[in-house]
């Protein structure tokens, strides 16, 4: 565990802050305006299933590298001691991928999808190493509010760049502006710009409280890391407790998951309009801010175990209502109320995982948590789709995703310790 050393709020918010940096990304870049803009301007000429084989191809590949690495690139940090080093790398390619989307022509759909998956593949890297520098910044008592914190800059930042980028996609003469896609050419670079400045806080103030590092080549060092990440996998499977958790929380982040990637499939496939759902999408953001704060205190009072039982019996609940919804209002409470619960499930599962982990193993431990996250929202689509066409009835196959949720909940209550 780690111990409790004096950790000042200045690093807390400059850890807390390469959330705000690295959200828009998330949400200007994958959820709003590069699937549409590939379609219409990089790959128009494509028949429309081809856009959609693609476009998935370049989400698993860049989800499925990390997926692989994830344990490997955790064990590499913690023996060389360079978390910040390594979160730098993928940062920088993240950015710099980010910004050649600014710089491609119509039709380049090969170079868009590339620097799309590079780019993807820098924000979920970079992401390792962020989630285990939070054993750097705070002492376990503080491991709730201060990953809530991070969630709810994320979401706030995300929230405010998508409305930019939003406008300068739609209404680009207010800016002096051609064209619209000249617009969505400046938001990539926007992107970019914001998520590589306000990442600066981290690197300068963040302090990484280094165990002794192995000064082996890089060869060497891999090797080392594979032995560890066997050496993991076995420690996980003997602690009983990080186990059930790990496997709680497969289930449960699966069901969180699927409802956020199938939200905005699901009000195309009721007829709701398109700018209804990217004012869900704002809903769902600006809901999340304070929701994660408050989730933040929850767990500090209450635990945080008992915080995400809360989430899951709130996204139960989500998933029936879900399953009954009818009207653009319904979406819009349904946006709303995945809002309450997001930022918070994934605020306290990252602080309390991160109270169950040896401080000086944190990032091989988070590269398995990681790596889980990964292959979330893999299970639940499968279930909503197969259980959809034995039912015939698309609501009955939402419904199924009450299975991974009851699971999580009942795992994770089995789960001994409690902070």
């Amino acid at each position: 565990m780690n111990p409790l050393v004096p950790h000042s709020w200045r690093e807390r918010w400059a850890w807390a802050f390469y959330d705000w940096a690295n959200s828009v990304f998330i949400t200007t870049v994958v959820v709003a305006l590069f699937p549409i803009f590939f379609r219409n301007y990089w790959a128009k000429d494509l028949p429309s299933e081809q856009v959609t084989f693609y476009l998935g191809n370049a989400n698993s590949l860049a989800s499925l590298t990390i997926t692989i690495l994830a344990p490997f690139l955790g064990a590499i940090a913690d023996r060389s001691g360079k978390k910040k080093g390594l979160l730098a790398s993928f940062l920088l390619l993240g950015v710099v991928a980010t910004f050649a989307l600014a710089t491609l022509g119509e039709n380049q759909w090969q170079f868009a999808l590339f620097a799309f998956a590079l780019g993807m593949i820098g924000f979920l890297g970079g992401n390792i190493f962020y989630d285990s520098l939070l054993v750097d910044v705070a002492a376990e008592p503080a491991f709730n509010r201060v990953s809530a914190l991070g969630y709810s800059l994320g979401y706030l930042g995300g929230g405010l760049f998508l409305i930019l980028s939003i406008l300068l996609s739609l209404h680009p003469e207010w800016f002096g502006l051609a064209d619209k896609a000249t617009g969505v050419k400046v938001a990539f670079a926007l992107t970019a710009l914001w998520w590589a400045i306000f990442s600066i806080p981290l690197f300068l103030y963040v302090r990484e409280h280094k165990v002794a590092s192995d000064k082996l080549p890089f060869f060497a060092l891999l090797k080392s890391a594979v032995v560890d990440f066997i050496a993991t996998f076995r420690e996980i499977r003997q602690h009983r407790t990080v186990a059930l958790f790990l496997l709680a929380y497969w289930f449960y982040i699966d069901g969180v998951d699927t409802i956020v990637v199938m939200a905005v499939d699901y009000g195309q496939s009721l007829g709701l309009p398109a700018d209804s759902l990217i004012t869900a999408l704002l809903v769902t953001q600006f809901t999340a801010f304070p929701a994660a704060l408050l989730f933040g205190w929850i767990g500090t009072k209450y635990s945080a175990k008992n915080g995400i039982l809360i989430a899951i019996v709130g996204y139960a609940l989500i998933t029936i209502g879900a399953s009954q919804m009818e009207t653009v209002r319904g979406f819009y409470g349904l946006a709303f109320s995945v809002g309450l619960f997001q930022g918070g499930i994934q605020a306290l599962s990252r602080s309390y995982f991160a109270s169950l982990i040896p401080a000086d193993e944190a990032a091989k431990f988070f590269g398995f948590y990681n790596m889980l996250g990964k292959f979330a929202a893999v299970l639940g689509p499968a279930l909503v789709g197969w259980v959809g066409l034995w039912t015939g009835s698309s609501r009955i196959g939402l419904l199924a995703l009450l299975i991974l949720f009851v699971l999580g909940g009942l795992i994770l209550w089995r789960v001994p310790k409690s902070n």
